[in-house]
């Protein structure tokens, strides 16, 4: 309307304005006519050039009269209305001629220049907008965030142990220079042949990716490499939104595409691409795809290899190598890439010929899972779960972590091929295992060098259970960690214990609540034995004596604390019983290690330790190993006596000397073997055990089944021997030798106060004759003296019970012995009585039943028969031969022999004087209730003596 009427105003002043100019010409026309005379006035040279000026300026006024007056007459054509007149000037007819006149193309100028301020304005407004929703994204941390999703497991020594992918798509990260030429340039070619032209945006790609996204189209082509790489580290998440949904995130691609651009320079750029593109299945990154189909680095790709992993991003699922119904689609892809690197001037047409000739697919190495390649499977695993617990399952998860273990892979490699060389052996056929599991240790660090939980990781069944963790009974190997807590020192008046100290070795049924023997070839009821027979022959009876005077819970108590946290932890095991003495319940073997380890440090306990260091992928320390003082659990010299007990080759009289595995040629250690007896085969272990250790290595072997099935064949505690003997003479003549940590004739440091007694004269220890690596002399603590703890105590001299008011005079005899109380819920108020001498053996302290009071009428005379402790021998089968000195006193002579086993009595044979014997007794009798009774001719008294 506003138009409307300045068009009127306008036409009205230009009609009367040419109204006046008409009307004045005529009057002048009319004054020449009638004769009026005009004066003509001379003009000066001034007024001439006014006139030139006036003239021009009079000119000009007349072409913009005549323009203006062209354009009113023109504009009367017009409609009035602006819409109109639009309309009125693109119809067919008149289109052209206005539009490309001189009037249409100045308008055409204007529009287009306010469209594109329009646009100019509307572009930064929706960049301001968006920008605002970037300020969390970093573009200057873009290299921060391509990383390696892979966990990494390496040796002490930096050597791969397993590549962790995880569940999901995993990434590998590497370095520029670690990326082959060939499959950048084949990047480039295929992806974005301006890559290194633009600034980080492609217009004409944005613009049709911008209408592909308004039709709901995919945006193939529309992005450079730089767009590429921003959606896929920050929008990834959102890369599937298409049509008009997808339009911020493409805004938000070209600004950080712009500003990365500024950041990074091309070779980074391209870098962190192949970094973070997906190459197929699960695999991210050309590292990754390289040594999955190819088996090499990403920086020894050949052309083939190249182009065809560069022939995969653009539909990974599709183009996955291993898609064989997409094979067919990736080598017309792979030749795409070849071709457009030859037409960009990268390759030769000749080579990328050659290229298209090579059968690229017959050369990928086969889809294996993620554990094809592990070493140290059980160990590696172990570890994880560690990380797991201490870091928390979402950040190894992640992964991108560098775990440098503290496994040495060359030790380790020795103990796979002794484990390997015992299973290709006959044992386990002849003896029925069909397991092992081993554990060597650092022993100053506490640090695992070496690890086996199965006999192989890919083992089928159990391979992948790891035993070295598992709950097993340890057998006898529990042992020197008992006697490591008898050896610490006592309270005032107490007996203290060295390794010549003497424990009875008889039937202590009343106090272990069962029938209990030895194994080893002990003689049974052999009476008093020193400490170091007794635990260099692994014989159960003393061992039980020893946790009975420590007693039960603080025995335990110590073998936790020095390392072996598991042991009695499990189900029943932890209201165990003097059982626990001799192994009778579960410990994991890695436990069991340390502990020995705790003996090999000088009863100093520190924490085992699998873990050297771990970082991110920013290189951001998690977790560091450092080394402790550890904590003294049992004193210096309780752990030594212990150890140079073990340490005492010659001492294994009954197990046998130098036996391989427990002696190791050229290297002092130590060494104990066990087995643990299966409940439901008599004889039969079900685990075999051996443990050897010094200051600087301990090594742990077991051998069994994974059902707990029983052994047989008489199997023994020693055929683990050999791969003992074949991992320690390397490890510590090569691996330990050659760094500086061990040499021939290291041995555990005798701390001060130790006693050296039963030595030679001299100044200086000297060695036994016979025993030419062994010093002389047994080990006592330099809290021990001869006298502390004997009391005198008068004993029946036959039945080697405490004697009572009643037992005749002649038989009692005064003795000075060490009273050990004994705990033990089967006999809580019994004590044990012991002669350190060993001249006179003990039985036990069980009242004198013979000679009390109660049987006052079969009193006894100084006629009555000499009789000795009766014995019961195994025959095999479940039968016994039982036999008993007995001598007449006096001129009398012996009438008989009897012995009552089960209240069943069989009568001896024998000559009058000397050993009556009963064959095939199918019983074994009862300590304390069963008995022999020896009647004299003469008089007829008799004489018994139990069992």
């Amino acid at each position: 309307m506003i138009l409307s009427i300045r068009y009127l105003l306008s036409s009205v002043s230009i009609a009367k304005y040419w109204a006046f100019r008409m009307r004045f010409n005529a009057i002048m026309v009319g004054n020449t006519a009638y004769g009026k005379i005009i004066t003509v006035v001379k003009k000066s040279s001034h007024s001439r050039k006014l006139s030139v000026y006036s003239n021009l300026s009079h000119n000009r006024k007349a072409k913009k009269d005549a323009a203006a007056r062209s354009r009113a007459q023109y504009l009367a054509t017009l409609p009035k209305n602006p819409v109109k007149r639009l309309l009125y000037r693109l119809h067919p007819k008149r289109f052209w001629g206005y539009w490309f006149s001189k009037r249409g193309a100045f308008m055409a100028l204007k529009v287009a220049g306010i469209g594109l301020l329009v646009l100019a304005l509307l572009l930064g407004g929706l960049f301001a907008y968006f920008r605002k929703d970037l300020d969390s994204i970093r573009p200057d941390q873009l290299a921060k965030s391509v990383q390696s999703t892979v966990t990494t497991y390496l040796d002490r020594n930096g050597k791969v142990l397993w590549e962790d992918k995880g569940d999901g798509n995993y990434k590998l990260v590497v370095p520029s220079a670690d990326l082959s030429d060939n499959l950048k340039k084949a990047t480039v070619a295929i992806e974005d042949k301006d890559f290194y032209k633009h600034g980080g945006v492609s217009f004409t790609g944005l613009f049709r990716a911008f209408f592909n996204n308004l039709s709901g189209d995919s945006t193939q082509g529309g992005s450079t490499l730089t767009q590429q790489l921003v959606k896929q580290v920050f929008f990834a998440d959102q890369a599937s939104n298409r049509g008009l949904s997808g339009i911020p995130r493409k805004i938000k691609e070209v600004i950080l595409s712009v500003e990365v651009e500024r950041m990074y320079d091309k070779d980074q750029i391209l870098s962190l691409y192949l970094n973070e593109s997906p190459y197929g299945g699960r695999r991210n990154g050309a590292e990754s795809g390289a040594q999955t189909y190819f088996g090499v680095a990403a920086k020894d790709l050949t052309l083939p290899q190249a182009a065809l992993l560069a022939a995969i991003p653009q539909d990974p699922t599709l183009f996955n190598p291993y898609n064989v119904d997409g094979n067919a689609a990736l080598i017309a892809r792979q030749h795409t890439v070849l071709d457009d690197m030859a037409d960009q001037g990268y390759i030769t047409k000749a080579q990328a010929d050659d290229a298209k000739k090579v059968p690229i697919l017959d050369t990928l190495r086969p889809e294996t899972d993620q554990y094809t390649n592990i070493k140290a499977g059980n160990f590696v695993q172990m570890v994880r779960s560690e990380l797991q617990s201490q870091l928390g399952a979402t950040t190894v998860g992640q992964g991108g972590l560098t775990v440098t273990t503290t496994l040495d892979l060359d030790i380790q490699n020795k103990l796979e091929e002794a484990m390997n060389t015992e299973f290709n052996s006959g044992a386990p056929a002849r003896y029925g295992f069909t397991n092992g599991a081993s554990t060597v240790e650092d022993t100053q660090t506490g640090q695992i060098i070496a690890m086996m939980g199965s006999r192989a990781y890919d083992y089928p069944g159990f391979g992948q259970v790891n035993a070295a963790t598992a709950y097993i009974q340890p057998g006898s190997t529990i042992k020197p960690l008992v006697y490591s807590q008898l050896f610490q020192q006592k309270p005032a008046g107490a007996a203290n214990f060295g390794s010549g100290s003497k424990l009875i070795n008889n039937d202590i049924t009343g106090i272990y609540g069962a029938p209990l023997t030895n194994a080893n070839g002990d003689p049974e009821n052999s009476g008093a034995t020193t400490i170091r027979t007794g635990l260099a022959n692994s014989w159960n009876i003393p061992a039980v004596e020893a946790m009975a005077i420590n007693g039960v819970q603080p025995t335990i108590k110590t073998i936790r604390a020095l390392g072996g946290t598991s042991y009695c932890t499990v189900g029943n095991d932890t209201t165990v019983q003097l059982a626990a003495a001799i192994g009778g319940c579960g410990i994991e073997q890695v436990d069991l290690v340390n502990a020995y380890a705790s003996l090999g440090r000088s009863g100093v306990y520190k924490p085992q330790a699998d873990i050297l260091k771990v970082t991110n992928s920013n290189g951001d320390v998690l977790k560091q190993w450092t080394d402790t003082a550890g904590t003294q659990v049992v004193s210096p010299q309780a752990a030594y006596t212990v150890s140079d007990i073990l340490h005492d080759d010659y001492a294994r009289t009954f197990v046998g000397t130098h036996r391989t595995g427990m002696y190791i040629p050229g290297v002092d250690s130590a060494a104990k073997t066990g087995t643990s007896n299966a409940t439901n085969a008599a004889g039969s272990p079900k685990d075999i055990w051996m443990v050897n250790y010094s200051q600087a290595l301990t090594m742990a072997v077991w051998l069994g089944n994974p059902d707990t099935t029983p052994l047989h064949n008489n199997a023994t505690s020693i055929v683990p021997g050999q791969m003992l003997d074949t991992v320690l003479q390397y490890a510590y003549k090569t691996n330990y030798q050659n760094a500086g940590k061990w040499k021939p004739g290291d041995w555990i440091t005798q701390p001060a106060g130790i006693q050296r007694i039963g030595c030679s004269a001299g100044s200086t220890l000297k060695v036994v004759a016979g025993k030419p690596d062994q010093p002389c002399g047994e080990v006592y603590p330099s809290y021990w003296n001869a006298t502390q703890g004997l009391m005198n105590v008068d004993f029946d001299s036959a039945t080697k019970k405490l004697a009572t008011d009643c037992t005749p005079s002649s038989l009692k005899v005064t003795q000075s012995v060490i009273k050990l109380p004994l705990v033990s819920s089967v006999a809580p108020n019994q004590a044990l009585y012991i002669d350190p001498k060993g001249t006179y053996t003990l039985a036990g302290s069980l009242t004198d039943s013979v000679g009390d009071c109660s049987n006052a009428t079969n009193t006894l005379n100084s006629q009555a028969p000499n009789i000795g402790k009766p014995i019961a021998t195994p025959n095999g089968g479940g039968t016994y031969t039982v036999s008993v000195t007995a001598s007449p006193n006096g001129s009398n002579t012996i009438a008989t022999v009897t012995f009552t086993v089960g209240s069943v009595a069989y009568v001896g044979t024998g000559d009058g004087s000397g050993t009556y014997t009963v064959t095939n007794v199918p019983t074994k009798p009862t300590a304390g209730t069963d008995y022999a009774t020896a009647t004299d001719s003469a008089s007829n008294q008799t004489q018994p003596s139990y069992f």
